[in-house]
């Protein structure tokens, strides 16, 4: 925070210049809404298995609220989680205020770090955070992110959201500190909300597609897989 900037402490919110960071109170409520896995979540719990490839690996869930993530990982990944409100408590996961705190956990270094609808909350901190997690990856881990597509055609911007941004200014931030390895659209809706519906759930469960003309307009959010930057990838078979 730059020396100086106006600051307002409250038990809900913290307020610099214009921006609104809401704390413990709010979320304590805020991540009930999580304890059940949505379908945002089931993707990103498809792709780390997928990424894992049954392999014994350990992945950071940052902002995990409930952890629900937890309950749809296998065996073979080994979960720690994150969040400024974590409703039960367990010796994976902290309570941490990761606008106010590094992200990371005991020094350790993942395979994997997951960050699903935590970015547009972030505010002047995103560049910090996205460093921050960089350096909590092993040379060939990966981070899993989502972020809303705030270029949808019908735009709608939850209350609470601190970091609006272009998908193209959040992609060539994040590029600074990753190599995107693929951008695809999470799923696409006339409406700029997550499909509720059974049979839009099914349909676009396993489609993880970037469509030319309709995804900068129709795709709810983006999800993201990318490698620290540096890193040497091994050849595709």
């Amino acid at each position: 925070m730059a020396e100086g900037t106006p600051e307002l402490e409250t038990g809900e919110q913290r307020s610099v210049g214009s921006v609104r960071y809401y704390k413990k109170d709010f979320w304590s409520v805020e991540n009930l809404k999580y304890s059940e896995p949505h379908f945002r979540m089931r993707k990103v719990a498809r792709l780390i298995q997928r990424e894992a490839r049954g392999e014994r690996v350990n992945l950071l869930d940052v902002g995990c609220g409930p952890a629900a993530l937890a309950s749809l990982m296998p065996p073979n990944v080994s979960y720690y989680g994150i969040d400024i409100s974590i409703p039960q408590a367990g010796p994976n996961l902290r309570e941490v205020d990761i606008t106010q705190q590094p992200i990371g956990f005991d020094g350790m270094k993942f395979d994997f770090v997951a960050a699903q609808g935590m970015f547009e909350y972030v505010g002047e901190h995103q560049s910090q955070k996205f460093a921050e997690i960089a350096a909590a990856l092993k040379v060939n881990g990966k981070f899993i992110l989502t972020y809303m597509n705030f270029d949808h055609r019908h735009q709608e911007i939850y209350w609470p959201y601190s970091n609006v941004r272009r998908p193209a200014d959040f992609q060539a931030d994040l590029s600074r500190y990753f190599r995107i390895e693929r951008r695809f659209a999470g799923s696409h809706n006339w409406n700029h909300s997550q499909p509720n519906r059974g049979l839009m759930q099914r349909s676009q469960s396993r489609l993880n597609v970037y469509l030319p003309f309709i995804s900068p307009k129709l795709a709810v959010d983006y999800f993201y897989v990318c490698s620290p930057r540096g890193t040497t990838l091994p050849a595709q078979a």
